[in-house]
């Protein structure tokens, strides 16, 4: 699906490590679901991809977390939709 990233509620993860980017994601998702926010977008770049992997991880094991990909157009970008 291509979606207008600009129109979405995101966070941007570079230079965060696999250690501290579990609350950060949780911290995120908690705050969108409060606002009523269904869909949002993690920024985690292209790189050697460990961020990506670790995110898709914690997106894969949440219950809160309807479906997610990778935008269609760039690569370093995930996509949430959450259910609300």
């Amino acid at each position: 699906m291509l979606l207008p990233l600009t129109k979405y509620p995101s966070i941007d993860v570079h230079g965060e490590n696999r250690g501290t980017i579990y609350s950060i994601i949780n911290d995120f998702i908690n705050d969108n679901i409060k606002l009523k926010n269904s869909i949002i977008i993690i920024i985690h770049g292209k790189g050697s991809g460990i961020l990506k992997k670790e995110i898709h991880y914690i997106l894969k094991n949440d219950r809160r977390v309807f479906k997610y990909y990778l935008h269609y157009w760039n690569q370093g970008v995930t996509v949430v939709e959450l259910k609300i």
